[in-house]
């Protein structure tokens, strides 16, 4: 295939997908929001199953709706009928994905589900289905046609069905008042939950890695306390103990080139006086956000009496995985 060609198949595909997504929304209605309700009134799991690539599919939406505030798990169909099924309670909601509606493993768990009293939402593309006669809500997925030339292999299809799973989760997720503070709570481990959960308390220099001089002290002295704390910057403070200034690498270059002689005077006569500060309990990410409006490195951390805590560098912020 030449690249044109490829390209023109590419573009086939994703016109087909986003055709297949658009019809959807024509088919949004009551049925969309007692599904809904039904899944927010849920006071157990919402369990998702599906067979095949649709299987798959349903396994994003599980995922999706879990780490949006509303539980759930993903039960794959043929483990179901050997055994697992010994995962769902009375308090669930099924959430059945099947574009046929009539796949063996999907048909043979329906009579369980409604033996348990168990409410049975059916996201497919056939509403005369097996899936669809059991179901309490059903949900119409179908699409004119896949994106294949042959118009077999599920594409349009999943891509339909995954399109009104999200729709359901971010409803739901609305519904439930769920805030960035929730979503952050419930990923911790990820670079979303470090945006959200770091402070700058957690990130700060602190004791002998934070030095801290008096504002008669030589530029000299300062140096070598900088040096010993392994640090970038020191923080200097007045008789009251409020911070007064700061002294970084960029203020002794621009003190030498002023007096050659300013190793041996005050710092207090080199120091950035009343320099950007950020206190302890401000999210890490929007102090990184002001080092990188200011192109600064460090960032003193002040109480409010304005006495120094800490110091934030921002190799700690990078280190962190904040960018």
């Amino acid at each position: 295939m030449a690249e044109k060609d490829i390209l023109a198949v590419a573009r086939r595909v994703i016109e087909t997908e986003a055709e297949a997504v658009a019809s959807l929304i024509p088919r949004l209605g009551e049925d969309f929001s007692r599904a809904v309700e039904i899944l927010f009134n849920c006071r157990g799991r919402i369990i998702v199953t599906g067979m095949g690539k649709t299987g798959l599919i349903g396994r994003k939406i599980s995922a999706t709706l879990a780490s949006t505030g509303s539980p759930s798990l993903s039960l794959h169909p043929a483990e179901a009928l050997h055994g697992d099924l010994g995962m769902v309670g009375r308090e669930d909601v099924v959430l059945a994905v099947s574009q046929s509606g009539d796949s063996y493993e999907i048909k043979a768990l329906l009579p369980f589900i409604k033996q348990m009293g168990i409410k049975l939402i059916a996201l497919t593309g056939r509403p005369d289905s097996p899936l669809a006669r059991y179901s309490d809500v059903v949900l119409d997925t179908a699409v004119d046609r896949e994106a294949c030339p042959h118009n077999l292999v599920p594409t349009a299809s999943t891509t339909a069905a995954l399109a009104l799973g999200d729709a359901l989760a971010v409803a739901l997720l609305e519904k439930r008042g769920f805030e960035k503070a929730d979503f952050a709570r419930l990923h911790p481990g990820g670079a979303i939950g470090k945006r959200l959960l770091l402070k700058v308390s957690d990130l700060m220099r602190t004791g002998p890695a934070n030095p801290l001089v008096d504002s008669g002290v030589s530029v000299k002295e300062t140096l070598f306390r900088i040096t010993a704390a392994r640090a970038g910057a020191a923080g200097v403070i007045d008789g009251a103990g409020r911070l007064a200034g700061i002294f970084t690498d960029g203020d002794l270059r621009r003190a030498i080139e002023k007096d050659p002689g300013i190793l041996d005077r005050a710092v207090g006569e080199a120091m950035t006086a009343s320099p950007l500060t950020v206190a302890p309990d401000q999210l890490a990410t929007e102090a990184l956000r002001m080092l990188s409006e200011r192109k600064i490195d460090e960032l003193p951390v002040v109480d409010a009496e304005g006495k120094p805590v800490g110091m934030l560098d921002i190799q700690d912020l990078l280190n962190a995985g904040l960018t």
